[in-house]
């Protein structure tokens, strides 16, 4: 005789998130990542294997966006130098217009 197999349990995205956030929060406490997925697993009633393909698909979607981070960065590093650029400017311009109030002083 055949044993009916069980629907298997849906767990809703806010248990999912909430599950991912344990492990991280635990990962110092046991001796690997896989160690804490079990730990967490057990408690919300799900198999490791379940956890830790949760776990990847919650990093999974920072990867495609990896080339517009990249663009990203190197915009603001761009940026960042323009400002360096003009904060020079400023400083030595800061310094001229010192001198010369200084120079007017003495006259």
């Amino acid at each position: 005789m055949s044993t009916p197999k069980s629907k298997p349990q849906q767990f809703s995205p806010e248990i999912r998130e909430r599950a991912v956030r344990m492990v991280y929060e635990v990962r110092e406490a046991h001796a690997s990542q896989w160690a804490a997925i079990e730990a967490v697993a057990g408690k919300i009633g799900c198999t490791p294997q379940t956890l830790s393909n949760w776990i990847r698909k919650a990093v999974a979607p920072a990867a495609p966006n990896a080339p517009a981070t990249d663009a990203r960065v190197k915009e603001l590093e761009r940026e960042v130098r323009e400002l360096k650029r003009a904060n020079e400017i400023l400083k030595v311009a800061s310094a001229f217009f010192a001198q010369a109030e200084l120079d007017r002083r003495l006259k």
